[in-house]
């Protein structure tokens, strides 16, 4: 089922119409640089592998509903996402959507087809204003070539999406939809019962991320809510049993 696009025709902006950072002096490359430090895949870099990748990077600040770049567009190096919220979708002839992916803030998209000096397979859209880092490829393969430790970091940050990404491929062909919606709520789920927390994203991205209609999703949350395991207010979210929501799931408890 196709998602609906969550922004307003009006702030559906290209990213050449997004807000850039102002300057190129020595405070932008040291902001970019502090930034890519708190990142999971270059934290723990030292300064002097970190400060020419930096200056080979931009920030990319994009209002909600801005496409970052479409199916087919050439991919000239890759995204981190400092804060928001972006998805990734096959978008078929017809303008039908099919979510593919939900960055969330510390991810990276696009590494692979860097790498494979691919185009671009999916179109991405903010969700929510983000702030988004675009490494150059150019300035990264340059410091890969110098032995930096950033390949190791990305080869095991690829190898994490590999691993999330048969777990998706288990979900959908094992599970049914109650159960991909449970798992999805208690991934999202901060971990304190009966404090709501939010989901960032329409109720129709979240559909089509877990290959639901909007209707089966609707009546899969009404359904949770009457048997007292959630509340939903738009878009704040509450569990109320974790415990029942995971035997009603049949989800085992993975918290450790």
């Amino acid at each position: 089922m196709a998602a609906q696009d969550t922004a307003s025709p009006a702030s559906n902006e290209d990213l050449s119409d997004t807000k850039l950072a102002q300057g190129e002096g020595p405070g932008r490359w040291k902001r970019i640089q502090a930034q890519l430090a708190h990142l999971p895949i270059f934290k723990e870099l030292p300064p002097e592998q970190l400060e020419p990748i930096a200056k080979g990077t931009q920030e990319v600040h994009a209002l909600r509903g801005t496409t970052l770049f479409h199916s087919g567009d050439p991919c000239l190096g890759f995204h981190m996402l400092v804060y928001g919220r972006v998805k990734l979708v096959f978008v078929s002839s017809t303008g039908a959507e099919r979510v593919v992916r939900l960055v969330g803030p510390g991810e990276g998209f696009g590494e692979a087809l860097m790498f494979m000096g691919r185009n671009y397979i999916v179109t991405a859209q903010t969700l929510v204003d983000s702030l988004l880092l675009h490494i150059n490829r150019d300035t990264l393969m340059e410091q890969l070539g110098k032995g930096s430790d950033v390949a190791r970091l990305m080869l095991a940050g690829l190898s994490e999406r590999l691993y999330r990404l048969m777990g998706e491929l288990e979900a959908y062909t094992l599970q049914n939809g109650v159960q991909r919606l449970v798992s999805y709520l208690l991934q999202e789920w901060p971990g304190e019962e009966g404090v709501p927390f939010k989901i960032e994203v329409g109720k129709s991205v979240i559909a089509s991320r877990l290959n639901l209609t909007p209707e089966h999703l609707s009546r899969t949350l009404r359904d949770l809510m009457d048997r007292d395991l959630i509340r939903v207010q738009r878009r704040n979210f509450t569990i109320l049993d974790s415990a029942a929501l995971r035997q009603y799931g049949a989800l085992p408890d993975m918290r450790g």
